[in-house]
């Protein structure tokens, strides 16, 4: 296997998982994306506690991660001392193209 084939293994997991993300974007209310991953959920709880600490906890969840093999969960917690950005979906801003627009 050279590094042809690792790029293009990756380049397929990727588009596999766009595709994944634009199916189900419809069943999800909020967009939250930290400094290691990126997420869809339906319910979105963010308390900053001790020593400049956050924790969030998202209920009913999606997650952007190629690699893992199921991106369904029910509850994921998530510590953290960084930005935290939450976005909350409106209806009319689910649809998204078939392919992404990558400029290279």
């Amino acid at each position: 296997m050279d590094d042809g084939d690792i790029e293009r293994f990756e380049e397929e997991r990727e588009m596999e998982l766009y595709r994944e993300y634009r199916d189900v974007l419809p069943m999800f209310a909020y967009v939250i994306e930290t400094e290691r991953r990126f997420y869809l959920a339906n319910k979105v709880d963010v308390r900053p506690i001790d020593e400049g600490w956050v924790q969030v906890q998202l209920t009913d969840a999606w997650v952007w991660d190629m690699f893992r093999p199921a991106r369904f969960v029910s509850s994921v917690q998530v510590m953290t001392r960084r930005d935290v950005n939450v976005e909350e979906l409106r209806r009319d801003d689910t649809t998204i193209p078939d392919t992404p627009d990558i400029q290279t």
